[in-house]
């Protein structure tokens, strides 16, 4: 596996994230026939939240600041395990593994300091965690048993050759309805709220803030993109030859941002008990690609 390229495409897609939040963020406000605030937001919040001194709590453990750098450090490995550049792509269990102890490290992190929101947002996401993570493996299965292994390469090229057909529509469909309970977006939970009633992301980092709140917001922007990237590589066509390779790979994850602000849109938020029938629908699209392919 080459170093180097694994290096820039983690640096890049760090550098990348805040602008794809920033789409996101910036089609919600013209289907809401707002103005909004410009593509580049995210990076002046993240550049006044590495401002600010961090405020900790005196009932917090010594180890209270240092989940964010280590669920930072979850996303960035999961963006590295990409099959982008040359040289590089992992196993996609691995991948999943990287994801699952990210997600361990922000759930402890809300409960640090013995809150209630910050319990009670733990709690949340471990519940929807367990509900995730098997309609996620399914999507990626159902990859995975036609292209005879478990390798993001090997999944990308089987994607490339493969004709768009039924059980693409089918499988698309499955893991975007994934991409948005993992990525903390309605119709599962809402990045823009802070009613306690309704929180799971922002329950768990309501303690934090300054230097100890942007590794967050940041990694959870870099998952996003991760997302993003996977959805467009594995599960989108490929682009007609003027527009393929890499540029076309980053050109589909590109439109995926205004797809995820217009799907916010269309859905509300649902009630927790909800969300396993929203993500039984993803396992449901999985099985009927599976069923299609055979």
């Amino acid at each position: 596996m080459d170093t180097t390229s694994l290096f820039l495409q983690t640096i890049g897609l760090a550098l990348l994230a805040p602008a794809f939040t920033g789409i996101v963020r910036k089609t919600k406000a013209c289907l809401q026939n707002r103005r909004g605030a410009p593509i580049w937001q995210p990076y002046l919040e993240l550049q006044r939240l590495f401002r600010k001194q961090p405020l900790r709590s005196t009932s917090a453990s010594p180890l209270f600041g240092a989940w964010p750098p280590l669920y930072a450090a979850c996303a960035l490995g999961a963006a590295a395990m990409l099959p982008i550049l040359p040289g590089t792509g992992n196993d996609l269990l691995f991948l999943g593994g990287l994801w699952a102890l990210g997600r361990f490290c922000l759930a402890i992190a809300g409960l640090e300091v013995s809150s209630a929101f910050g319990g009670m947002g733990s709690s949340r996401e471990m519940y929807v965690a367990a509900l995730v993570e098997p309609a996620l493996l399914l999507s990626f299965f159902q990859l995975a048993l036609s292209a005879g292994a478990t390798s993001l390469a090997s999944l990308q090229a089987t994607a490339q050759l493969r004709a768009f057909g039924l059980p693409e529509i089918f499988a698309a469909t499955a893991f975007f309805t994934v991409l948005l309970a993992e990525s903390g977006r309605i119709p599962v939970d809402n990045p823009d709220t802070h009613l306690e009633l309704t929180m799971i992301h922002e329950a768990m980092v309501l303690e934090y803030a300054g230097q100890d709140l942007a590794p967050i917001h940041w990694a959870s922007m870099i998952r996003e993109l991760t997302l993003a990237f996977l959805f467009a590589a594995l599960f989108l066509p490929v682009l007609p030859a003027p527009c393929d390779g890499l540029f076309g790979l980053f050109l589909k994850t590109l439109l995926t941002a205004p797809f995820i602000g217009l799907a916010e849109m269309v859905t509300v938020k649902m009630r927790l008990f909800r969300v396993p029938q929203y993500l039984a629908l993803s396992a449901v699209f999985s099985l009927l690609s599976l069923s299609s392919r055979l």
